[in-house]
């Protein structure tokens, strides 16, 4: 007696099918889903032969499943060349200097080096320096600025620290705050990327930063 294969078998088929899209190619999926279908084929009922239906809707989920895989291995293809291109592309970066979020001040040749951003026109605009431990080393006035982006440049000849200095900005307007955001004005020293493909820019002082953070290239 020929065994009857009911439309259960059929979607156990498509399951098996489906378990094992991820961990194996295209090719492979195709090849295991003939096979079932063949096996199946040849042990359906005579009298209750599988649906036409049934059978197209099965080839169309294996090929949607094979075309699915077949996308995210040519996505991921293009991902690897652009994060290859980028960081060419950032190679012609070094040696230039940049100005990016953060609030470390770049020390080279006894000049510390770092950037304010005034939301407003400020009346005093006052800088703190501290050690990577936070204690004050040195503060200065910049006196009156107009809003955008400004330059700063501390004497770091007496700083002995082995650290990277950071630094603070407070900024009024007569007695009203001024929004003023730190930035780092440093050299890139080399470029490379993270463990998620994102590049990273080494900067002269040793800090590190991310490409998405730049602002300018001086």
């Amino acid at each position: 007696m020929v065994a009857a294969v009911s439309s259960s078998t059929a979607s156990s088929a498509t399951t098996a099918t489906s378990g094992i899209a991820g961990t194996t190619s295209a090719q492979d999926q195709s090849d295991r889903f003939l096979k079932l279908l063949v096996a199946q084929l040849n042990n359906q009922d005579p009298m209750n032969p599988m649906d036409n239906a049934q059978m197209t809707s099965q080839i169309a989920q294996i090929n949607t499943v094979s075309g699915i895989q077949q996308l995210n291995d040519t996505i991921k293809s293009m991902s690897a060349q652009y994060t290859s291109m980028q960081v060419m592309q950032g190679a012609s970066m070094i040696g230039h200097q940049v100005v990016a979020d953060g609030n470390t001040m770049g020390v080279s040749a006894g000049v510390g080096t770092a950037a304010v951003n005034l939301d407003a026109d400020a009346s005093s605009v006052q800088v703190q320096v501290l050690t990577p431990g936070g204690q004050v080393i040195s503060q200065f006035d910049m006196g009156a600025q107009s809003a955008g982006t400004h330059n700063i440049d501390w004497d770091a000849s007496k700083y002995t620290g082995s650290g990277t200095p950071t630094f603070t900005v407070t900024a009024k307007q007569g007695t009203a705050s001024v929004g003023a955001t730190p930035l780092i004005r440093d050299t890139i020293a080399s470029v490379g990327t993270d463990s998620t493909g994102a590049m990273n820019l080494s900067l002269k002082s040793g800090a590190s930063i991310k490409y998405d953070t730049i602002k300018s290239i001086l």
